[in-house]
């Protein structure tokens, strides 16, 4: 249930069109719904403004189905996402569940209105492309409409350097990178925007399947870059949107009054105010 769907829940009790105990039927699926296999979280919407998303390796495709189903029948405008899916996954969760796009391993449903905010994906090489699909498409779920710059590594610094302006008027940058993961580093330095830095698996030898890249980033000299594990482009995507979407910032906060000054000394030589002592 997200936050539409409760507030339509109350008007429907207050103004006669839906009974205590409607909702009380309603409210008793918050915050999760027991599937004997799965206990699907239908409260992440209201706590965190984030998509449920539905994790594909090592379910069986019927299983996906069934959270997909679940998380579908819950509210008619939260997104929901499969990740990491199977070919049969796919298969058999859109069989049950038409309407999802599909894009590479991840299917979405019901993607957010478009999002005004300037978010760039940038990746070092097209080897790195997979990872940044797969950001790109949870990024697209919440309502971000991504600029990709693909293949700007640092081995063709040049690349990047003609498509800078981008980078520096962005909200958000992800920076995926795999080999020595120096363009984190490089992106890092040239915005003051967010920069969240995804090292992937792709390079040689000593590349140590994304380690490499992975420690080079968290100790990288352009500070503040959020690192998140190797080859999580999803989780990636979700930093960004726990940046622009998190329900508590949304809600009005009541200015509170300036601190009053504390009076100054009186000059000594100013007879028209009385002194302390004597007021």
């Amino acid at each position: 249930m997200d936050e539409a769907a409760l507030r339509r829940l109350l008007d429907d009790v207050r103004s006669g069109r839906a009974t205590p105990d409607d909702a009380v039927a309603a409210l008793r699926r918050l915050p999760y719904a027991e599937l004997g296999f799965a206990t699907v979280d239908h409260h992440r919407q209201l706590r965190q403004g984030m998509a449920e998303a539905v994790y594909g390796p090592g379910k069986r495709p019927e299983h996906c189905a069934a959270i997909v189903r679940e998380l579908l029948s819950a509210s008619d405008r939260t997104p929901v996402l499969l990740t990491r899916a199977s070919a049969e996954q796919i298969t058999a969760v859109l069989d049950a569940n038409p309407g999802g796009i599909v894009s590479g391993t991840t299917v979405v449903w019901r993607p957010a209105p478009r999002r005004a905010e300037r978010i760039v994906v940038v990746t070092a090489g097209t080897a790195d492309l997979p990872v940044a699909e797969e950001c790109v498409a949870t990024l697209s779920a919440h309502g971000f409409v991504p600029r990709r710059l693909t293949d700007v590594g640092v081995a063709g610094v040049h690349r990047l350097l003609a498509q800078a302006a981008v980078v520096v008027d962005a909200d958000a940058v992800v920076v995926v990178a795999g080999m020595e993961g120096a363009l984190a580093s490089l992106v890092g330095g040239l915005t003051g925007a967010p920069v969240v830095a995804v090292p992937t698996s792709v390079g040689y030898g000593a590349a140590l399947e994304g380690v490499t890249a992975l420690l080079a980033m968290l100790s990288s000299c352009a500070s503040g870059i959020t690192v998140v594990g190797i080859d999580n482009g999803f989780g990636a995507a979700c930093a960004v949107v726990r940046l622009f979407l998190n329900p508590a910032r949304r809600v009005p906060v009541e200015p509170s009054e300036p601190p009053t000054a504390a009076p100054a000394d009186r000059d000594p030589a100013d007879t028209s105010q009385p002194s302390r002592a004597t007021r």
